[in-house]
Order: structure tokens, then C-alpha cells, then sequence
């Protein structure tokens, strides 16, 4: 017996599982335990600048990152850890903040910086160049504080190994 799809129900089944994944994303964020913080510090020229961030190091934590936050105080944020360097792309679906994204390297350096993101948008970010963290900041920080490609950042979870 040859089995058929019915016209719609993969879009169906597509459907049903995005929104399924949105809900658990929602509980998620509104229901589950808090991630780690810790003291991130930012060196740029002469400047210091002092963030309390949550640090995202699992796939679950990365994925669910600041979705449907709708707001942050100016001097908190969430990083990024993955397990090596690569090509880094993230998006802003179910974020309701503008964020800029800053990129950093292993050895700790900001490789790029995505400024004032559009909150909802499901435009791809890339990083241009590699990274192993990623630092998501308040839209508009970077450029306060004169945050620019190629300053010094670093956490006790960027150097643990």
C-alpha cells in the first residue's frame, strides 16, 4: 500500500509543532529556573565598564536566550558560551528588547558588534568572523559607552576551560 500526504498537513504538522515550540519557549522563560549570573567587565581605552549578565552555556539556555523579555536594566545582559569558534548567527524572533550583540572571540576580543537589532525581526546576524561568545546588551550601549570592535572582555565563565 502506497501512503499518501494529504495537501496540508505538512504545513499542518509544521504548524501545530511551532506553535507548540513557542509555548514551551514562553513557560520557559516565564517558569524556569534562573540562569547563572555573574560580573562580566568590559575594557575599553582607558574605560571600564561592569555588567551583571546570565550566562546561557546549554543549547536549551542558548535557544530560549531573551525571548519575550520586555525589559533589562542598562547594565545587565546574557552571554553566550559555546564550546568553540565559529561562525555565529542569531536572530531577534519572540525578543521584544532591542539588543545590540556584540561578537568576541576565544581570546576574549569583540570581533563585530550588531547595533540596535529589531526586536521580533527573523532577519539572520551574522557575526562576520568567528566567535565563541556572544554578549547581548541593551540597544544602545554599545555606542554610550564607546564600545567598539576589538576591546577586551572577559568573565569568570569565558575562562573557565
Amino acid at each position: 500500500m502506497i501512503s499518501r500526504l494529504v495537501p496540508g498537513t505538512f504545513f499542518g504538522v509544521t504548524l501545530a509543532f511551532s506553535l507548540l515550540m513557542t509555548a514551551v519557549f514562553a513557560f520557559a522563560a516565564n517558569g524556569q529556573e534562573p540562569l547563572p549570573q555573574e560580573t562580566l567587565l568590559i575594557r575599553s581605552g582607558e574605560a571600564e565598564h561592569r555588567f551583571l549578565v546570565e550566562v546561557a552555556a546549554t543549547d536549551i539556555e542558548r535557544a530560549r536566550g531573551l525571548m519575550f523579555r520586555e525589559e533589562m536594566a542598562a547594565d545587565h545582559g546574557m552571554l553566550f558560551i559555546f564550546e568553540g569558534e565559529g561562525e555565529r548567527f542569531f536572530w531577534m524572533k519572540n525578543t521584544p528588547l532591542p539588543l545590540d550583540i556584540i561578537y568576541i572571540d576565544n581570546a576574549g576580543h569583540i570581533v563585530s558588534i550588531a547595533a540596535d537589532t529589531t526586536p521580533f525581526s527573523e532577519t539572520v546576524i551574522p557575526s562576520g568572523k568567528p566567535a565563541r561568545f556572544v554578549l547581548e546588551v541593551n540597544a544602545g550601549i554599545a555606542e554610550k559607552l564607546e564600545i567598539k570592535v576589538g576591546d577586551q572582555i572577559s568573565s569568570p565563565s569565558m575562562h573557565a576551560e
